[in-house]
């Protein structure tokens, strides 16, 4: 089939046909992956065009996949969680939907309780097995879509469902079926896709799906599950872990639209956000996220992560309110117990924290010489400097001042009594032998005592 293509005024081959094949024994690419090995990365070198589509956005997994790895959220936590999103999404929905478990009391009051919010985005929808009472359940609660796991890789196929490709084929678009012929939007969830046979079952399923969804007039979103994190982005990298191969593929060979595309990364290989942000670039509207990227194992791609992609490739925010992203992280530490690495980007405590004395030297006469961004007025976290045996007078001058809020001619100078006092006492501790980084408890004790003995005595150098 031909088509015109607006994007590159060519005329285009859009659709090619990729019958089913029905094998008698699983494809298991044994020459990538190999159990006893670490998987490995081949190459074909055979490219595909960057396809952008007009709008992307970003979904959210916290309640589902989130919660598989972590004690289950209460129903008010829930809630809270859902209205910070709803903050950081902003006014134009960059946080489309929320996806929520039904299978508990406790699951179907929190997604009621956030639908009675009535906030258009992020908007609710469901994930449940693939029953027909299920699917009422979804209706019944007014819930317009749910996600619906279809895996499709032969791991899944041959030896977790024990069926043939072509029968799991027919049993999912049944499924998919019945899920519309209740009033359901589906979702399907391609598990597995990265260890799929891509053109032997991945494009015929999805163009199956394709035509229901042209015969019911009801539209059926594939969303591409990297369930255990083996997607690549090497330019030139052979199926089934090429991200962009994936995402081409079913847009351009089983027609599917670009606002049915959905990317769900995990995170194994350190790739989660690379491949996500690729999802986008190839074609794929949305990528599914985990707040803090909780999620199995090695986590899901980091919602906070996908905020910040989008402002780098779009150029803007459109509406985002980022601020919100140090709330969110607040609230777990404080009221779920949490713990966020201290090193995790954007809301890790030390993200935006120097130690070497020569950094703070430099942020102290210009911060942008260390830090990423502005991440006082994005994040609400102002740069800092940790005190160490390596951050001299200029670390701790830059302490005092962000610490007391001090600027112009009330800042302290590292001339300063006060300045000299605290670095006496910092030296002291680390010549006795000390090892740790000095708490901002200490310096904020000890610089209490040096400006107490200043005020008195304005005169008097005096250490502490």
């Amino acid at each position: 089939m031909f088509s015109f293509s607006e994007k590159t005024n060519l005329l285009e081959r859009s659709e090619l046909n990729y019958p089913l094949q029905d094998v008698a024994e699983p494809n298991l690419f044994r020459n990538l992956f190999n159990y006893s090995e670490v998987p490995k990365v081949a190459f074909n070198h055979r490219m595909v065009p960057i396809n952008m589509p007009e709008e992307i956005w970003i979904t959210d997994t916290t309640f589902r996949d989130g919660q598989q790895s972590r004690a289950p959220y209460t129903t008010e936590q829930i809630v809270h969680i859902y209205d910070l999103l709803h903050k950081l999404s902003g006014p134009n929905g960059m946080i489309r939907q929320s996806e929520f478990f039904l299978y508990t009391h406790k699951d179907k009051e929190a997604a009621q309780k956030c639908m009675e919010r009535g906030y258009k985005f992020p908007e609710v929808t469901a994930w449940i097995r693939a029953s027909e009472e299920d699917f009422k359940l979804v209706r019944s609660m007014g819930i317009k879509e749910t996600g619906i796991l279809v895996s499709c890789s032969d791991y899944h196929i041959f030896y977790k469902m024990k069926m043939t490709r072509k029968q799991a084929l027919d049993h999912y678009v049944g499924i998919v079926r019945k899920c519309i012929e209740t009033g359901v939007r589906p979702r399907c969830h391609f598990e597995d896709i990265t260890r799929s046979d891509f053109y032997g079952f991945v494009v015929p399923f999805a163009s199956e799906l394709k035509h229901l969804s042209d015969e019911t007039g009801v539209p059926v979103k594939i969303r591409a599950c990297d369930t255990m994190g083996y997607g690549v982005t090497f330019p030139g990298s052979v199926m089934p872990r090429s991200v962009q191969g994936i995402i081409h593929g079913l847009h351009h060979h089983a027609g599917i639209p670009h606002e049915m595309l959905e990317w769900h990364g995990h995170n194994d290989f350190y790739r989660s956000v690379a491949n996500a942000s690729y999802a986008w670039l190839f074609g794929a509207c949305g990528v599914n996220s985990s707040v803090l990227g909780i999620g199995e194992r090695t986590g899901n791609t980091p919602l906070e992560a996908m905020v910040m992609e989008y402002a780098q490739l779009r150029g803007s925010l459109n509406g985002m309110d980022t601020t919100v992203i140090t709330e969110i992280a607040e609230y777990f530490e404080k009221e779920l117990h949490y713990h966020v690495p201290p090193m995790t980007p954007f809301v890790g405590k030390n993200f935006n924290v120097t130690r070497a004395g020569i950094h703070a030297d430099g942020i102290m006469k210009n911060e942008e010489i260390y830090n990423i961004f502005d991440t006082d007025t994005l994040l609400n976290r102002p740069v800092t400097i940790a005190i160490s045996n390596t951050s001299g007078l200029a670390g701790i001058v830059h302490w005092l001042n962000k610490f007391y809020r001090l600027s112009g001619e009330s800042a302290y100078t590292k001339e300063h009594p006060v300045t000299a006092a605290v670095k006496a006492w910092v030296d002291a501790e680390y010549a006795e032998g000390r090892v740790t980084v000095i708490t901002d408890e200490e310096l904020e004790h000890i610089s209490q005592q040096a400006i107490i003995r200043y005020q008195d005595s304005p005169e008097v150098h005096e250490s502490i």
